[in-house]
């Protein structure tokens, strides 16, 4: 497979790389307006291009907006089709420059074979983070951590289809960034079910309906109602999301469904946790009304 493109960071010092890291992305890094326009797709966008990461930027909790790694690359054939690969190796994601509301989120994923470090031997893991707020990093209170507050469609083995409302921090203010959103789930649990009880949730997982409940965090583990095709082979996701409401399918399966929630645009991203990931197909359409 042809990566397209690396500039290679050899020519740095290793003990000096970090912080010039840190220091080239300040220099480099353009200003992002917080009130940047809202986008509501009236036709289909091809947030992926086929070609590069045009429209994203990417960003990971050691190195920012550089990517020494080059943990987010476009290769030019996986299966027959350009593909953006993910390797997992360091925390973040690629992110759109843009803030999107009101879109049917059309994607196709698959596992590569790569896993890293403490994840090396536990569940392939990744995800969408949908409606992303604030500042890059901002879910730990201590420091810039991979993730901006959100409400993540979440990929993983065994689990891919629940939600995920991650919490985050105004930088020097008191103020949380809290999705809340209200799901009906199983009495006395977190798990989605079309017949349960409203709950309104701030914080947390909800799981899929079909999720075991023999669920371990561990390589290659099924369920045995698990609609996400084994690692390797190609799976279709779909999001609606319309104003504060999401509705969730794998493989043409509805998985998930939240209303009233409290955010209802923001930024997309595309995660590295892990475990090396390929996405061949993203895509935004108009709402069905």
């Amino acid at each position: 497979m042809k990566i397209i493109p690396f500039t290679p960071s050899r020519l740095v010092p290793r003990g000096h790389l970090v912080a010039f890291l840190g220091l080239l992305t300040l220099c480099v890094t353009p200003a992002r307006a917080a009130d940047s326009p809202v986008i509501v797709p009236d036709k289909p966008i091809m947030l992926f291009n086929g070609k590069d990461l045009t429209g994203f930027y990417t960003w990971t909790a050691e190195f920012g907006r550089l990517d020494p790694n080059r943990v987010f690359t476009v290769v030019d054939q996986v299966d027959g089709a350009p593909a953006i690969r993910s390797s997992g190796q360091n925390y973040g994601g690629i992110i759109t420059n843009e803030r999107y509301a009101n879109y049917r989120l059309l994607v196709e994923f698959r596992w590569g074979t790569i896993t890293w470090g403490r994840r090396a031997n536990r569940t392939l893991d990744s995800g969408i983070l949908l409606h992303c707020q604030g500042e890059d990093g901002n879910s730990s209170p201590l420091f810039r951590g991979p993730w901006p507050s959100s409400v993540e469609f979440q990929i993983i083995e065994g689990g891919t289809g629940d939600v995920i409302l991650v919490n985050g921090f105004i930088p020097g203010k008191s103020e949380k960034l809290v999705p809340k959103m209200t799901f009906t789930v199983q009495p006395g649990k977190t798990v989605w079910d079309p017949k349960g009880v409203p709950t309104e949730f701030n914080k947390g997982r909800i799981d899929w309906w079909g999720r075991d409940p023999g669920w371990k965090d561990e390589l290659g583990f099924r369920g045995a109602r698990d609609v996400e095709k084994p690692a390797g082979q190609w799976n279709a996701l779909e999001a609606i999301v319309d104003g504060g409401n999401i509705v969730y399918f794998v493989n043409g399966v509805k998985v998930m469904e939240g209303t009233n929630g409290s955010y209802k645009d923001g930024r997309l991203l595309f995660q590295s946790e892990g475990a090396e990931i390929f996405f061949r197909k993203i895509e935004l359409h108009p709402l069905k009304r």
